[in-house]
């Protein structure tokens, strides 16, 4: 009977053992990055998606130039490169169809859930049965941020927290698992210090991502023509479609959305590519105001006038996180507890003011849902500014702050509460495991601040507050997020006034100066926090001073095939190292030119997958010999080298098999980008991140008789800043935190 090895592929190198790893393996204390790292070159795949430690890898987005890929180029007729042009832009137009009906959903069930609740609210008050009306209102707030923080904690981690960084990193290249709608729906309505810009975002881009590979991992459908979508590239493509479709959701700002996704989440971009995002986007349009439209006939409830944004720590919390799920439902809840403290209770320090006489009795003061001068706890004829504020949605707290001719409706203690109160809540809310978005707390406390300069400068001028409170919401995005055209054209689709485009461009750029002269932005920092391995526009200046053959000495020597392999040297290579890719290479190759001695020839570039695929397909040969092309069409095909996921521990291989060859020329990319072991690091980081690569091969800088015809491989590891500077600290001194343009 025939030996029959089943192989287990081996752990990873520097990997935790699983007792750490079920304790949470994202805690460490306050002093540390949240993820550890280890002091090499290339450090362990391990970032924190949403709330949960992930082992990531890179996207193959270059094109795999090997035989099979070459001869189904060819083969294809004109018609089914006619059907993948019309399916793209089929699979556009779902995107935006789909995200601006979640949108919808997600805006109606808010505007409902936290106008009934408000709306109760308001009636204990009114019989002055205060504690009452505490009671519900942080009963409400405690059971909508439960039902939130259970979902993300218990079934989704990764939709914990905004989404847009995880969504900048697999655009730039890393392979993120991004996919929320319950939840969404559960924070924002309990009134915790978030919005649903980020995590609209984040959902655009996961309906783009299930629509292109077929549905879920465990539950594809694998129709024929979805063939054209199982890559990388085209379904990066759909994700940037799905990113601004999630912004124009947000803001319904198609024109904004589209620029969003070009400034500040994708790293690739093209002409095509740009109207293909901007039709998404349109699409989403149409179906928010075709629903607005429908509302405001009465039959969505209390959504129709509202709903949408119209112009009309992270380390603290890494310490509790450590002790499992139930204390990041404790701390969730906490923070939904204090804030409904904070919502309810601060109103009652403002002074009731007088309503204005020239305003109708309907509108000052109100007791319903909407309005810019609530009632509350005031006699007839006054309202509370700051109850008007903080108990209302986001959304409508900010067409509050925004409107204009008000310039005496808010006076300066009720501002300077309310910018306070956001500031801190904003501090402790971020981070909590939720779905959250940064765009609307930022445009809270910024149209604060701006409404106080407002104030402050009424003596002196006669710009309406309104618009002073426009310009400090746009003011504090550009500081934060370091974003300016794509917030200039959001505003400007927001306030739909021309007039402001001139002193809002002002406002961006001079915000964004003072902005990069003190940190990171803001997405960028999470990114680094979270351990996501995402590459800069700019390289350091330092990394000039240092080449890639230098980086190839530091790391472990490259692991290379030969073109026709034994089964058993691709197993154990398989089984003991963790590598995406191998250089293929042939020796006793006789150069055109003519060499007695014969050379040793680089092929190539073959993927572990591939290498699998080739096991798994018993892509065997007794005799050592390069197999006919109509020999690898009969065993493989194009839709069968596009999938992964598959592993070494799936292969079953016999003893005499072990002894076999696989011919690996058929399944190796022929064309695999390549520097010289002299050029500078700097030089190949750009190139790294501009084609968007996995793998760039390392080749020496003189040929010679026995010399290797590969150096080394790098990975996106390998150019981050602080692995390489973790391997030469010496190039820590001539950091001077500047970078090389």
């Amino acid at each position: 009977m025939e030996d029959v090895y089943k192989l287990v592929e081996a752990e990873p190198a520097n990997m935790e053992g699983p007792e750490e790893e079920e304790d949470d393996p994202e805690c460490n204390n306050l002093h540390q990055p949240l993820l550890k790292r280890n002091r090499t070159l290339s450090s362990s795949p391990l970032a924190i998606v949403g709330a949960k430690v992930s082992y990531i890898e890179s996207l193959d987005y270059e094109i795999n130039e090997n035989d099979l890929f070459k001869q189904d180029w060819r083969s294809r007729s004109r018609v089914q490169v006619l059907q993948y042009i019309f399916l793209k832009w089929l699979l556009a137009f779902l995107v935006g169809l789909l995200t601006g009906g979640i949108a919808t959903l997600i805006n109606l069930s808010v505007e409902n859930i936290t106008g009934y609740k408000l709306l109760a609210v308001v009636r204990y008050i009114e019989q002055e049965r205060y504690l009452m009306g505490f009671l519900y209102m942080a009963g409400a707030n405690f059971l909508l941020t439960l039902v939130a923080a259970v979902l993300v904690v218990c079934f989704a981690p990764t939709a914990a927290g905004p989404g847009i960084p995880e969504i900048k990193a697999y655009l730039n290249g890393v392979d993120t698992p991004i996919c929320l709608i319950i939840g969404s729906i559960g924070a924002v309505s309990a009134g915790l210090d978030l919005g649903k810009e980020g995590p609209l975002v984040h959902i655009g881009s996961c309906i783009a991502s299930l629509l292109g590979q077929g549905g879920p991992d465990n539950y594809r459908i694998r129709w024929r023509w979805l063939r054209y979508f199982n890559n990388d590239r085209d379904r990066r493509d759909l994700i940037t479609c799905g990113s601004s479709s999630g912004v124009c959701a947000a803001f319904r700002a198609p024109v904004g959305g589209v620029l969003f996704a070009l400034e500040e989440v994708a790293t690739w971009w093209r002409s095509a590519l740009l109207w293909r995002t901007f039709f998404s986007t349109a699409v989403v349009v149409v179906v928010l105001r075709a629903v607005m439209e429908y509302c405001k006939s009465g039959n969505c409830g209390l959504f129709g006038k509202g709903g949408l944004i119209m112009f009309d720590v992270l380390k603290v919390y890494n310490v509790i996180n450590k002790k499992g799920k139930l204390h990041k439902l404790l701390l969730s809840l906490s923070v939904s507890i204090f804030t409904s403290v904070c919502l309810y209770g601060l109103p009652f320090l403002a002074k009731c003011r007088p309503c204005d006489s020239s305003l109708a009795n309907s509108s000052c003061p109100t007791n319903g849902r909407e309005g810019n001068f609530k009632q509350f706890n005031c006699p007839n004829g006054y309202y509370n500014d700051l109850a008007t504020l903080l108990l209302t949605t986001n959304d409508d707290a900010v067409r509050n702050i925004f409107s204009i001719n008000t310039s005496s409706e808010f006076n300066v203690f009720s501002l300077v509460v309310f910018f306070a109160l956001y500031c801190i809540l904003g501090l402790i809310t971020f981070g909590i495991a939720v779905p959250s978005g940064l765009f609307l707390p930022i445009i809270l406390m910024g149209s604060a601040y701006g409404r106080l300069l407002g104030l402050a400068m009424g003596p002196y001028t006669n710009i309406d507050q309104g618009l002073y409170a426009v310009l400090g919401a746009a003011s504090l995005m550009a500081g934060s997020m370091r974003m300016t055209v794509s917030l200039c054209v959001i505003f400007l689709e927001l306030t739909n006034n021309l007039l402001l485009l001139p002193i809002t461009m002002l406002v961006l750029l001079i915000s964004k100066t003072v902005g990069d002269c003190f940190n990171p932005s803001i997405y960028e920092i999470i990114l680094e926090l979270k351990g996501l391995p995402f590459l800069d526009a700019h390289p350091e200046a330092w990394m000039r001073n240092i080449t890639v053959g230098e980086l190839a000495d530091v790391k472990p020597a490259v692991v290379t095939l030969n073109g026709i392999e034994k089964v058993r040297n691709i197993v154990e290579v398989l089984k003991n190292t963790t590598h995406n890719g191998f250089p293929v290479v042939d020796s006793g190759v006789t150069p055109p030119t003519g060499s007695p001695n014969g050379a040793t020839e680089l092929h190539g570039l073959i993927l572990r997958a591939h290498l699998i695929l080739a096991l798994k397909k018993k892509w065997f040969q007794q005799e050592r010999r390069r197999t006919e092309e109509w020999e690898v069409r009969e065993k493989f095909t194009s839709i069968d080298l596009a999938e992964r996921g598959a592993t070494i521990e799936e292969v079953t291989v016999t003893k005499d098999e072990m002894e076999m060859y696989v011919d690996l020329h058929p399944l190796t990319n022929t064309t695999p980008y390549t520097v010289v072991e002299s050029i500078s690091v700097a030089k190949a980081m750009v190139l790294f991140r501009q084609v968007g690569l996995r793998h760039m091969l390392i080749l020496p800088k003189y040929q010679a008789a026995g010399v290797s015809p590969v150096v080394g491989i790098l990975t996106r590891q390998d150019l981050i800043a602080h692995n390489i500077l973790s391997a030469f600290p010496h190039l820590e001194r001539s950091k001077g935190n500047k970078k090389g343009h």
